[in-house]
C-alpha cells in the first residue's frame, strides 16, 4: 500500500536584501529610520542577523507588516 505523506513547509524568513530593498521601495533605509526613531544609524541592522523585537517592529512598520511576516521563525 502507497501512502503519500505531506509535510508543511515552514514559510522562510525574507532575505537581508529583500528587506532593503522593499525599505527603499518605501521610500526610506534602515540608518533614516534607525534616526527617525532615536537609534544610531546602524543599529537596526542587527535586526537581519539575529533577532532583536523593537528593531524587527519599526522595520515592518515601515513596510505596512508585522515582524512575523518578515521573519516567521522567530515568530513560531
Amino acid at each position: 500500500m502507497y501512502s503519500l505523506t505531506t509535510q508543511k513547509k515552514m514559510p522562510e524568513d525574507w532575505h537581508q536584501a529583500d528587506i532593503i530593498a522593499a525599505l527603499k521601495k518605501a521610500g526610506t533605509n534602515m540608518s533614516a529610520l534607525g534616526e527617525a526613531k532615536g537609534y544610531s544609524r546602524n543599529s537596526l541592522r542587527n535586526a537581519l542577523y539575529r533577532p532583536y523585537p523593537k528593531a524587527e517592529k519599526i522595520i515592518a512598520d515601515a513596510l505596512n507588516l508585522k515582524p512575523k511576516d518578515i521573519w516567521p521563525s522567530r515568530y513560531s
